[in-house]
């Protein structure tokens, strides 16, 4: 029987345990135990195009709205259409922190089979969808379309269906949540490497979507490494397949990299096929303590240099230190610049060489070198380490959370810049992130109540765009596009890069219905 994913609230934005209190109830999902949600029935892409739900009257109306409604209650099932008000809120918002948008129904379908059925209504009745995940996203890519449309929630699809351990694959559904697929996965004596920092929560299918990274990125890579295949259903609720269970696979378009990463503009992956490698025999966390921001930054560029490649590279500075040990003590001392915490694993005799490697240029550097004693230990350090959104969203009303990202060796000078940024313009930032693979996490903590703080905030972060820019860099290493960074985009890819993009999405979906304000956006 397939495993399914821990069951989480049909809820909104979850990063934050606030963010749930009092949201929308807690749903017993239970229907795949029992008949009482049957998979609507088959129909052939033709009929889906023409005729799902009557004919396509526009948005607008309560007449059409209605109709609409209850066209989706009969594909899927009354329970798996919200909309109630405080429930549609909870999808209203993400982790991003822009003004919420109130989605007209939120659609949470039971089966993978419902998806197609759910996206061809909203072709036929012409409603934007946004596809959304645990509304971790952090730069607005799953708050609604300002036009009249619905949210399609991929929770309740949180089964694990296969783990081969002879092929070194897993086949699941979008709505499993990162850690306990982790979890599920090791038991089995195997490894899944991606780990973003919200994979407490996160889902499978919303990492594919935005291609997330996480703190092992440096060595092991991000989603789309660990990618074999997908299933996903087009606007007009055709399903494709792409990919296999096999090692190599060029047959037809790439359509998984390209489906990874597009964010939910392209479709809505349904099945996830991913890679599974064997875990590291050893490893060993080191944390150095720096009296000087630019002396941390040139220990991580010195370790690159070695040719070295840990594990994990990660980079705290003062005032995200003292956050997130108020938040999750770590016992480190509070006094210190910046914090370096590394993790070097693989085979034990390369885990020697590696550390002692490492140490060299940390005490080249100037570091304070301490080893974690014991597993305890270390996982007290990255728990805390996991924890600095959540602590340092505790310390302003308003949390930007940026990731901008720059070649390794630009390290120390994209610490600087920001720096000189925050003095610039007189705000505050706490920075944190995956300095090892250039991925740094610039975080303004303000209130956005306050007119005259928000726009030094947004001054600042354009001032930092252009920084990571101008240093060889690129506007988002993990976080996407979305709405947050849409409009600096063609500084970075160019007009034609853009041009084609939207020729691209208007060929598969040409009334840009799917995420249609999201990434490269549908007009221009």
């Amino acid at each position: 029987m397939p495993l399914r994913s821990g069951l989480r609230p049909d809820c909104g934005a979850v990063l934050f345990a606030s963010s749930i209190d009092g949201c929308a109830p807690l749903w017993e999902n239970t229907s795949f135990l029992s008949d009482k949600t049957t998979p609507a029935r088959d129909v052939s892409p033709a009929e889906r195009r023409t005729t799902t739900g009557g004919p396509g009257p526009r948005a607008g109306g309560h007449m059409a709205q209605d109709d609409f409604r209850q066209a989706l209650i009969r594909a899927t099932g009354e329970d798996c259409v919200l909309s109630a008000e405080a429930d549609r809120f909870c999808y209203s918002y993400d982790a991003a922190g822009q003004p919420p948008v109130l989605p007209e129904l939120v659609i949470c379908p039971d089966h993978a089979e419902q998806i197609g059925h759910i996206l061809a209504l909203c072709q036929a009745y012409d409603r934007p969808v946004t596809v959304r995940g645990a509304g971790t996203n952090l730069s607005g890519g799953t708050v609604p379309s300002a036009r009249t449309g619905v949210v399609l929630s991929t929770q309740r699809l949180n089964r694990i269906l296969e783990i081969d351990e002879a092929d070194l694959l897993a086949v699941v559904e979008p709505g499993v949540i990162t850690v306990d697929f982790a979890a599920e996965v090791a038991g089995r004596g195997l490894f899944y490497p991606p780990d973003p920092g919200s994979q407490a929560v996160s889902t499978l299918g919303g990492n594919v979507a935005e291609n997330a990274g996480g703190l092992r990125g440096l060595k092991y890579g991000v989603t789309q490494d660990y990618l074999l295949g997908l299933e996903f259903y087009d606007i007009y609720g055709d399903l494709i397949k792409t990919g296999a269970r096999t090692v190599k696979c060029v047959t037809g378009y790439n359509l998984g990299s390209l489906l990874c990463g597009s964010e939910g503009t392209l479709g809505v992956i349904s099945r996830i096929t991913l890679k599974l490698v064997p875990p590291p025999r050893a490893s060993r966390a080191l944390i150095a303590l720096f009296d000087d921001v630019r002396k941390a930054s040139e220990a991580v560029a010195g370790i690159i240099a070695r040719h070295v490649i840990p594990c994990t590279l990660e980079y705290l500075d003062r005032a995200t230190h003292a956050l997130t040990d108020d938040y999750s003590p770590t016992g480190l001392p509070r006094d210190a610049e910046a914090i370096l915490l590394i993790e070097v694993d693989g085979h034990p005799a390369q885990v020697e060489d590696d550390a002692a490697a490492v140490e060299e240029e940390l005490r080249r550097a100037g570091g304070d070198i301490r080893v974690a004693r014991d597993a305890a230990e270390k996982d007290r350090i990255w728990t805390a380490r996991r924890n600095a959104l959540p602590a340092l969203a505790r310390a302003r009303p308003t949390t930007l959370l940026e990731d901008a990202t720059v070649p390794r060796s630009k390290v120390p000078d994209m610490v600087e810049a920001i720096a000189k940024v925050a003095a610039t313009h007189q705000v505050r930032i706490a920075t944190f992130g995956h300095a090892g693979d250039g991925n740094l996490h610039p975080t303004f903590l303000y209130d956005r109540r306050d007119q005259a703080e928000s726009a030094r905030v947004a001054a600042a972060v354009d001032d930092i765009f252009r920084a990571a820019l101008d240093l060889g860099g690129t506007l988002s290493g993990e976080h996407g596009i979305g709405t947050a960074k849409a409009a600096w985009l063609e500084n970075e890819t160019g007009r034609g890069h853009l041009l084609y993009s939207r020729r691209l999405r208007k060929g598969v979906d040409p009334k840009g219905l799917l995420n249609p304000d999201k990434l490269v956006g549908v007009r221009g």
